[in-house]
């Protein structure tokens, strides 16, 4: 909410709600009422829950997690919609539910969590919602990029429902400095302290990836800008393309150095994809094949005005001195 009353055009997303552990409609009259206080701003990112820990704790059986974020996501979008939704389930009920109020802009944004798994990517396509692909961020995850969007698309060609690559981000972590040598220096312990003190300790699990092989692997973006718009070409490629990229904030870096590797990221990595860059690199190629045709005019033309001021024009500015 402080943040919505703070910024005017960013949109303000969720980040993943784990739908097992809710009642879909009370998610859907939440976020119904988030996007209100963000003036039509906000979007709903949802998954099946990532912490066995947290199942365990409330007594869920994890293997039923995906089946049931599936469900409740279904039922969600029909709230959003605007219909009146009667469901039965062995972990929710509704009768006759609808929503009082419906998204600002007449529909809100919701993306689903997917990591390494297709279900995630299977369960967007069935509902005709965007992704967010974690798995994008793991080593050897961008091989996976393309196959799953294609069970995307079949999951909502048999549903009946609109998949856009547009709706597509990849989540994957990222930071920027003037050298590549300064942008892993500055990332260097905040990943260590990730690595071990969450991958390993915590959620058990091996990653003995240096940063260079993360690196290496676009699992990681770590460099200049240049090295950033290159990884990003490369994704597009590989995965056919999609329509958006979200850092993951892993605190890597100090809060200083975070805010200067997103300042890159605006003011030199950004306006490459949105083409504000293409008319001046048009122009400037333009100008250098034609800088003859150019040139030759215009040294004559300050040949004249040495000769009309009785003046010889200086040698080095002579047009057969023109390269």
């Amino acid at each position: 909410m402080v943040a919505g009353q703070r910024t005017r055009r960013i949109r303000l997303g969720s980040g993943v709600v784990s739908l097992p552990y809710h009642h879909p409609m009370m998610v859907a009259d939440r976020f119904v009422q988030l996007d209100y206080l963000t003036h039509g701003r906000a979007m709903l990112g949802v998954g099946p829950g990532a912490l066995i820990s947290d199942a365990t704790m409330m007594g869920i059986d994890p293997s039923t997690q995906r089946p049931r974020m599936n469900e409740a996501l279904g039922v969600i979008v029909r709230l959003l919609a605007g219909e009146v939704v009667t469901h039965h389930s062995d972990w929710f009920t509704l009768n006759e539910a609808r929503l009082q109020m419906l998204p600002v802009n007449g529909s809100m944004p919701i993306a689903v969590a997917s990591s390494t798994s297709p279900s995630g990517m299977t369960a967007a396509g069935t509902h005709g919602v965007g992704v967010l692909s974690l798995g994008a961020g793991l080593i050897g995850g961008k091989k996976d990029l393309a196959a799953h969007w294609a069970l995307g698309e079949k999951a909502a060609a048999e549903s009946g429902k609109q998949f856009r690559r547009d709706d597509w981000r990849l989540v994957i972590r990222a930071h920027l400095a003037h050298t590549r040598e300064q942008a892993k220096a500055e990332v260097i312990e905040g990943r260590e302290a990730e690595r071990v003190g969450y991958f390993k300790r915590v959620a058990g699990l091996k990653n003995d990836y240096t940063l260079d092989q993360e690196i290496e692997e676009d699992a990681a973006i770590v460099g200049t800008p240049d090295d950033m718009i290159e990884a990003l070409h490369r994704l597009q490629n590989i995965a056919g393309g999609f329509g958006g990229f979200l850092v993951l904030a892993g605190d890597w870096a100090d809060r200083e150095a975070t805010l200067r590797s997103y300042e890159l990221m605006g003011r030199y990595v950004i306006p490459e994809f949105r083409g504000h860059m293409d008319p001046l690199r048009a122009s400037y190629d333009m100008v250098v094949a034609k800088k003859r045709d150019y040139g030759a005019p215009a040294m004559a033309a300050i040949k004249k005005a040495y000769e009309d001021a009785g003046q010889q024009m200086p040698e080095d500015l002579n047009p057969t001195n023109l390269r």
